[in-house]
């Protein structure tokens, strides 16, 4: 008796997974991250219609905690270095993550939303002082699947390396727009 080849077998899954998996990595992005980033944007916004180009004191305080500390917490000491990555960063939280809902320049805003994650590790854990925190930065392959860093912010990631690797999927804008999108 011949045995039945397994890939005609997992064809049905793979084309499913193709359709599902990015659709789904979507879904789960915007529920679990979407307003985090929406809500930190917006404790960034500085006063008045041109707030996200005057970000608020606190806003380098998340981003350059360090700096700040050093002027005294006075932001006109900062460069414009400062401005230009407080600014950017802001606008960032509000414009990947919608790019991403709506599944708009998909590959391109999750490769940016990984760049994104990645500094704001960095910030956490250096600016901020987490890695002399108990159970921020955490280990892998330990039996806490709750560490801030290392453990939950790899699942981020991994959410957003589907989109990277296979498209907004089969609802989206990209979809509409790029005939050849996946």
């Amino acid at each position: 008796m011949t045995p039945l080849p397994t890939a005609h077998l997992s064809a049905p899954l793979d084309r499913a997974g193709d359709a599902l998996l990015p659709m789904l990595a979507r879904l789960v992005f915007v529920g679990v991250l979407f307003m985090y980033y929406w809500n930190s944007g917006l404790t960034k916004l500085g006063d008045g219609i041109f707030g996200i180009l005057q970000p608020s004191p606190g806003a380098y305080v998340q981003i350059f905690p360090k700096a700040m500390e050093a002027v005294g917490y006075d932001t006109s000491q900062l460069t414009i270095f400062h401005w230009a990555v407080v600014t950017g960063g802001t606008i960032a939280e509000f414009a990947l993550p919608v790019l991403i809902a709506i599944g708009l320049l998909t590959r391109l805003a999750a490769a940016g939303m990984i760049g994104f994650i990645t500094l704001q590790s960095l910030t956490d854990l250096f600016g901020h002082g987490g890695i002399g925190q108990e159970g921020t930065l955490g280990a892998w392959f330990d039996r806490f699947p709750d560490a801030l860093i290392l453990d939950q912010r790899a699942f981020w990631v991994l959410c957003l390396l589907i989109l990277v690797f296979k498209g907004a999927g089969v609802l989206s804008v990209d979809r509409g727009l790029f005939r050849n999108a996946p």
